[in-house]
């Protein structure tokens, strides 16, 4: 078993940055691939970024390409999500997701350990 919580949401004008956080236990962290996806209101979780498990590779969305950035440290058993130039559209809870693979993949089938999401609010 994997638990996940993420941390880092909250209220912030278009421009603006965040940067959540996600930390894990109860597995060897380094052997997880590690993801972000997203659901606002209404709509379908869908793919944020994923990082490999040595941290080497990484995937993103095309809506948060250049703007978000995946990391990881392995050393602290979490993973990051840099936010910057931030949109009223990046506005949903934002879930943490491990992949027992070690892959970066994009499908939500892939990552079978999920947190609870922490929001984030982006205004106009």
């Amino acid at each position: 078993q994997v638990q996940l919580v993420e941390s880092g949401g909250g209220l912030v004008q278009a421009g603006g940055s965040l940067r959540l956080s996600c930390a894990a236990s109860g597995r060897t962290f380094s052997n997880l691939g590690m993801g972000w996806f997203r659901q606002a209101p209404g709509k379908d979780r869908e793919f944020v970024a994923a990082i490999s498990w040595s941290g080497r590779s990484t995937r993103y969305a095309d809506s948060v390409k250049g703007r978000f950035i995946i990391s990881r440290d392995n050393a602290k058993n979490t993973v990051y999500l840099q936010m910057n130039s931030l949109k009223p559209e990046d506005t949903a809870l934002y879930y943490c997701a491990a992949d027992s693979s070690g892959g970066y993949y994009d499908r939500r089938t892939n990552f079978g350990y999920w947190g609870q999401g922490t929001q984030v609010t982006v205004s106009s």
